[in-house]
């Protein structure tokens, strides 16, 4: 691209023969080249001023939008004058209403004949005597309505193909406008304003000077005084429509315009700058000039590109999509990156590609265990006061028709085996979310392979299959870890309070009619939480919250100097809400179970999280507080009859006493199995499914897909893969090509 060596002359030639390689590998180049295009309304007289640089009528005519694709028109100065097209390499179109109606049918071919427009260029090149070395772009001519068959958004759809050419810093704009219009109204420079605002690479051409109404001109606006540009006005005078339907010469044209403007009083002074001989001069000097200014940027742009593309193209430059050894290598080389990025996912090691907007992987599955599978434990546990009626009714069952003197042992291991089948549900849903996690993970790293879209689709079958079957095994090692506990009490457990301390406690419970308080008020959780039931005003508005052992405090933001309120939690309760329109996210509730007003006059507080992920966070935070959730029961709510009822049966105080001592001793010993319960599901799910599943993939996957006997078809490209592998070996080739230019 030494442009030097050849003189400013050869430029534009350089120029066209770089836009040539560029439209004829077929390559969406994003590598701005330096050009002019052609802007104007309907019948502003763009395709009379192009015919008149030429000197002949070669560009297709009629009623409303003609111009359909960009037409690339380079005007090159020789000998003789003929047209040539790109996609008719070789042909040469000396007739040049041949090269009208080629225009015509290559346009048909692409839009078809309802009037729709396509982005796809035609190059046409026209050598001749008569012109100077210039290359444009005829645009489709700006319109507001739909005709006939051409869809309604036809008027955008062109605003956004001008748009895309007149918005790139390389590109002059020739805003083609009627003088015989107001200019402020001009759709030319309207888009040219807002493509190019300080007006730097904009020219305007004023046409139809010659039907301006009698006593007025457009000497102001050619002197750049009315909306300046950089660049100026040039002033042209076209052929009428009676000039063109009775075939006037367009030689006997130009010498009417020139004729025009030396005989006109406003005119005559700038004649010399006038006319459409001006005008051609005047956009040879400036594409020239420009080409110049813009020409080592170009360079180092294209250079770069290519730089870019050398790396990728490497390894497609001897591919062989057949060959065997290389589909071979290519699939050891897909399972080894799969191996590397799901140990990745789970261990957490390594930086590459880290998750910043979300949990995943092994994080999303430490949660689960810590903070989900706690919390749901919690939720399943039965209200209190069917608890302690289950325990009256176990307790007066067992004595039976005589009256008990001594609480029976036998009451407690009724009800605690009741408690203890409940703890299945939770951990089942536990080995179901981390099943849901894994096979998210395993989706994801599965994704790099979808340049071989059949081989990611076994690895993900195989992978899952296996992943089912050791839920499977999780789940049945789960229940049987249920049912060692509901095989045998152990209430000589050291964390057991045993029948002495229980009964002890009862009393203790009775006489001070008080429960042991926390020592310490200390922070449990800090973040963003929206409320909900404040008002349209302050609704879905996010404060900052701050939960303690003690109390719940909110304040306008992360700094914690402005305190909204400071909620004390005792005898708080938590519930989820369903999310409504006038809301975001999920919601769940804070409130007192007697009815009291929990914060000024709202009988609940409403929080919103924006993930489900947040809100189980808070929800496990608000359990270490001491703010259980909602308890569910079949049997509904109890009514006011059959609390009375309850009240006048459990009026015997040594019956009250028992329940109290059972109570106490349920409560201690599922305190021992539930701790055990959020210690030993986690560490089965991680032996028998997590860890199971890294080894099959580290070490068995490979063979497994062997097994199936048809890996060679498992390596067939997605269609996609040899586009893109295709599109980006051009791009290399026009840029190396175009550099050699």
């Amino acid at each position: 691209m030494s442009a030097g060596n050849y003189g400013m002359e050869q430029l534009i030639p350089i120029m066209n023969r770089m836009q040539d390689v560029f439209t004829q590998l077929g390559v969406s180049n994003n590598i701005d080249l330096p050009q002019i295009a052609v802007v104007g309304g309907q019948s502003a007289g763009k395709s009379s001023v192009l015919e008149n640089f030429v000197g002949k009528d070669f560009l297709p005519r009629g009623s409303g939008i003609v111009t359909r694709r960009p037409l690339i028109l380079q005007l090159i100065n020789g000998p003789t004058e003929y047209g040539e097209f790109l996609h008719c390499k070789g042909q040469k179109f000396m007739d040049f209403l041949s090269i009208m109606k080629e225009i015509e049918d290559e346009t048909d071919r692409v839009t078809g004949a309802n009037k729709g427009i396509s982005n796809l260029p035609i190059n046409l090149r026209v050598y001749s005597p008569h012109v100077l070395n210039i290359t444009l772009i005829d645009l489709p001519g700006l319109t507001k309505l739909a005709v006939g068959d051409q869809p309604t958004d036809i008027g955008d759809q062109i605003k956004d193909m001008i748009m895309t050419y007149i918005c790139r810093e390389t590109c002059l704009i020739l805003a083609v406008t009627p003088a015989n219009t107001d200019l402020a109204t001009s759709d030319a420079l309207q888009m040219a304003r807002e493509a190019d605002p300080e007006g730097h690479r904009t020219i305007g051409v004023l046409t139809k000077l010659d039907l301006m109404d009698e006593g007025t001109d457009a000497k102001d606006i050619m002197e750049n005084k009315v909306i300046p540009l950089r660049r100026g006005y040039v002033a042209v005078v076209n052929r009428s429509q009676k000039d063109i339907v009775g075939k006037k010469d367009i030689k006997m044209a130009n010498a009417a315009e020139r004729k025009f403007f030396l005989s006109h009083p406003s005119y005559r002074h700038m004649a010399d700058r006038c006319g459409t001989v001006f005008l051609q001069k005047q956009l040879n000097q400036q594409l020239t000039n420009h080409i110049r200014e813009t020409l080592p940027s170009l360079r180092d742009k294209l250079q770069r590109q290519m730089l870019g593309l050398e790396k990728e193209v490497a390894q497609y430059k001897h591919f062989q999509p057949n060959d065997p050894s290389i589909k071979t290598k290519a699939m050891l080389q897909m399972i080894q990156h799969l191996q590397q990025d799901f140990e990745r996912a789970i261990e957490g090691s390594g930086a590459d590609g880290v998750n910043t907007m979300e949990l995943s992987g092994g994080a999303k599955i430490n949660r689960l265990f810590h903070e989900r599978f706690p919390y749901e434990i919690v939720k399943m546990e039965i209200d209190e006061k069917v608890l302690r009626k289950e325990i009256a009714f176990a307790i007066r069952n067992i004595h039976g028709i005589r009256v008990g003197l001594f609480t029976p042992d036998m009451a407690f291991e009724a009800i605690v085996k009741t408690q203890i089948g409940r703890l299945r549900e939770p951990s089942l849903k536990c080995i179901d979310l981390v099943v849901q996690e894994l096979t998210n993970v395993v989706r994801a790293v599965t994704e790099k392979m979808q340049r071989y879209p059949r081989l990611r689709e076994e690895a993900e079958r195989i992978i899952t299959t296996y992943i089912r079957e050791k839920e499977q095994a999780c789940k049945e090692q789960v229940m049987l870890l249920v049912d060692f506990q509901l095989a045998y009490m152990n209430t000589n457990h050291e964390d057991f309070i045993g029948f002495a301390n229980a009964s002890s406690d009862s009393q203790n419970a009775e006489n001070t009619g008080k429960k042991l308080g926390k020592v310490t008020n200390q922070v449990i959780r800090k973040g963003y939480m929206a409320i909900n039931n404040l008002g349209i005003t302050a609704r879905n508005k996010n404060y900052w919250f701050v939960l303690s052992s003690e109390s719940l405090s909110w304040y306008k933001d992360g700094e914690e100097k402005e305190k909204k309120f400071m909620l004390p939690l005792e005898q708080l309760k938590l519930r989820d809400l369903e999310s409504s329109f006038m809301s975001r996210g999920h919601m769940f509730a804070i409130y007192n179970p007697e009815g009291r007003n929990v914060f000024k006059d709202f009988k609940t507080l409403d929080l919103s999280c924006e993930t489900q992920d947040d809100m189980d966070s808070w929800k496990a935070s608000f359990l270490r507080a001491g703010v259980y959730p909602e308890k569910q029961t079949s049997e509904g709510t109890v009514g006011e009859g059959e609390e009375e009822g309850e009240r006048r049966e459990s009026v015997d105080p040594q019956l009250e006493r028992q329940v109290e001592t059972i109570r106490n001793l349920v409560d201690s010993y599922m305190k021992i199995v539930t701790t055990s319960c959020k210690d030993q599901v986690p560490k089965i799910i991680m032996f028998l499914m997590v860890n199971d599943a890294k080894a099959f993939i580290n070490g068995e996957l490979l063979a497994a897909l062997y097994s199936t006997g048809d890996t060679q078809n498992m390596m067939e490209e997605s269609a996609d893969e040899a586009l893109k592998r295709e599109e980006m070996l051009r791009m290399y080739h026009a840029c190396k090509e175009a550099l050699n230019i």
